[in-house]
């Protein structure tokens, strides 16, 4: 009963403190220069993702299903780099590490459900991939606008759900003891560790976390790899089997840059200095939204041919213009 008790909050009184501290960084000098870089990512981070979104919207030939997925994953890159960044360097660079109550949850909701979304738009690309290379003669049938906005639609429902649950039963726990929080912020791991009162629940969804939103993704990543890695030996060509996955590195990319350095602190956990893990898993939240226009941009052939496509035609309509006056 009293695991009951305190997810359902039945006959008891919670503690909830006034504030959180983010304890952040300890010990590492010029750490502002840190702070500096985040910014420099968080400007090239708006202006990539803004971009990626603006030439999908303007280029009738990329209104297909696939770049419904890459558009979602600009806009919760961007979504994600504005809630996270701008409230670190006022955390950290601007010394505001009390953080109230109730805005530390709603920063922990905000941050998870992007990053949460950002899994799944992988997810997403990686059905995509392999639809579009085990069955393509099928594809347009299988993956239709229709699917993609549903797919996509569900991911975001699941993660604003889980992360609400998540949220609520912090809302269950008592904080009379520590309120600071070892970490670059209002980190779910590490607020339901200060709990005073019984905190299994959000023990149990943490872990139901790490599967749902890490482990299961990464599996099914894996698997659809492997997939299409057999669909490919049985093309008659190298040229052919190149051709495809060609299509496949750009994702392949994104999966990479997403889920190694996450792996790698998670594998080094109990050996991994403190500052070392939040330096990785900061990187960790703030790269991949910066580098994932860029890649797109850089090694899908049919982003690369739209932005020369409208830039010719701006450079036509300047000339227009200058030879008109």
């Amino acid at each position: 009963m009293n695991l009951f008790n305190s997810a359902l909050g039945k006959n008891i009184t919670f503690v909830r403190p006034a504030y959180f501290i983010i304890s952040g960084f300890s010990g590492i000098p010029n750490i502002k220069y840190f702070y500096v870089f985040l910014c420099f990512v968080y400007i090239v981070s708006v202006l990539g993702n803004t971009v990626v979104m603006a030439v999908i919207y303007l280029d009738r030939n990329l209104r297909t299903p696939k770049y419904i997925a890459v558009f979602n994953l600009a806009f919760v890159d961007l979504l994600g780099s504005s809630a996270l960044i701008p409230k670190l360097l006022d955390i950290f660079l601007f010394s505001h590490r009390y953080i109230s109550y109730n805005n530390c949850l709603t920063f922990l909701f905000f941050c998870y459900t992007f990053l949460s979304m950002q899994v799944f738009n992988l997810v997403a690309l990686s059905y995509d991939r392999l639809i579009a290379i085990m069955h393509p003669l099928h594809y347009q049938v299988k993956v239709t606008h229709r699917s993609m906005l549903c797919l996509i639609a569900s991911f975001w429902v699941l993660a604003i759900t889980v992360n609400l649950v998540a949220v609520g039963l912090l809302t269950r726990l008592s904080f009379s003891r520590s309120v600071v929080i070892n970490s670059y912020f209002c980190d779910h791991g590490q607020i339901y560790r200060l709990a005073c009162n019984d905190n299994t629940p959000s023990y149990l969804l943490a872990e139901f976390l790490i599967a749902l939103i890490l482990l299961c993704p990464l599996a099914f990543i894996m698997l659809s790899y492997v997939c299409i890695g057999y669909a490919l030996s049985k093309v008659a060509t190298a040229q052919e089997r190149y051709k495809a996955f060609k299509t496949c590195t750009a994702h392949l990319s994104l999966v990479a840059i997403y889920f190694m350095p996450i792996l790698i602190t998670f594998t080094m956990s109990s050996g991994i200095h403190p500052n070392a893990r939040i330096i990785n898993l900061s990187l960790t939240s703030v790269f991949p939204p910066m580098l994932n226009p860029i890649i797109y941009v850089l090694q899908t052939q049919e982003i690369k041919a739209s932005v020369k496509k409208i830039l010719s035609q701006k450079g036509i309509q300047r000339e227009g213009e200058e030879n008109y006056h």
